[in-house]
């Protein structure tokens, strides 16, 4: 695939710079590299002497971003992997400066053959990953109904993930479910679209990624690794795109923020004191800018927090 291809715009740019304060000689990390601008930004940001590393589980988006940041040879090291490993490839302690941008690109949801879109057909696979074995259409044609249902409903906050799961099991008994518009007309069958905004099968596809990629896990490995490689001072910046990954971050901040620990209820009676280890930077999320949603409505649901390590 050309580099091209893989063209992403970087959403929120200038409140992740200034949230993260790239400077001369700082070491920073973009964990979820995508089309890498965000990283090219934090690295002209740091010129001439600031260093990135970055990661992405898409061999393409490495592809890419290796293409566009090639004004900044010897400054810069990419990996393809998981962010949630970041602790195993970098020393705790030294990073100046942990970007995380959550959730799927638009060059993947673009791309039929990813499978991540019902706006266009394609084989129903949605890894971030193409090495993985685990596909959404083996997801869907292997797991139970009731799986598919807790699935759906934690992941998607689907209020129909029975009757969706139910019907799916049926259905895959005739025929064995390879395509997106397979699923999704399944859907708008037994939930018809009648004016709505939202097509019905939007939830059921976003619980499905999030399953076959473990978003919400790898997200909690990630947090921890973040925290683990900054040092003092530096600075973790995460972007999500919907509330189980904004919960999941918050929860993330204000536990590591807290200066006491509990078991159970938190009550004062049951509280033991402890050093916090990050400070909130904004304690409410920033959104993007009217400007940016003009130029880019994908960025609408985008919400950044901003954390200090202590």
């Amino acid at each position: 695939m050309r580099s091209a291809d893989f063209e992403h715009t970087p959403v929120m740019l200038v409140e992740v710079l200034a949230a993260l304060k790239p400077a001369r000689g700082g070491r920073y990390v973009d964990g979820t590299l995508g089309g890498a601008g965000h990283a090219a930004g934090i690295l002209a940001a740091s010129s001439p002497t600031g260093w990135l590393f970055g990661c992405d589980r898409d061999g393409d988006a490495l592809a890419a971003a290796t293409a566009r940041l090639v004004d900044f040879a010897g400054r810069f090291e990419l990996r393809r992997g998981n962010f949630g490993d970041l602790a195993e490839w970098l020393p705790a302690g030294g990073c100046d400066g942990v970007l995380l941008d959550l959730g799927v690109s638009s060059p993947q949801l673009d791309r039929a053959e990813r499978g991540f879109s019902f706006q266009t057909d394609g084989p129903l696979d949605m890894r971030m990953d193409v090495r993985q074995p685990l596909t959404a259409a083996g997801l869907v044609n292997t797991a139970g109904a009731e799986e598919l249902a807790r699935i759906f409903w934690e992941y998607g906050d689907e209020r129909e993930s029975r009757r969706f799961a139910r019907a799916l099991v049926h259905d895959r008994e005739q025929q064995p479910f390879a395509t997106t518009r397979q699923l999704a007309e399944l859907i708008e069958r037994l939930s018809p679209r009648r004016g709505r905004k939202a097509h019905p099968a939007t939830r059921v596809f976003q619980a499905l990624r999030i399953a076959v990629n473990d978003e919400l896990g790898a997200l909690a490995r990630g947090l921890a690794a973040a925290l683990r490689i900054l040092k003092p001072g530096g600075r973790l910046a995460v972007i999500t795109f919907h509330s189980l990954e904004d919960r999941a971050v918050k929860i993330f901040g204000r536990t590591r923020a807290r200066d006491y620990t509990f078991s159970g209820t938190d009550v004062p009676e049951l509280r033991a004191p402890c050093a916090p280890e990050l400070r909130l930077v904004n304690r409410k999320p920033l959104q993007p800018g009217a400007k940016e949603l003009q130029d880019n409505p994908r960025s609408r649901s985008a919400r950044l927090r901003v954390m200090e390590k202590v």
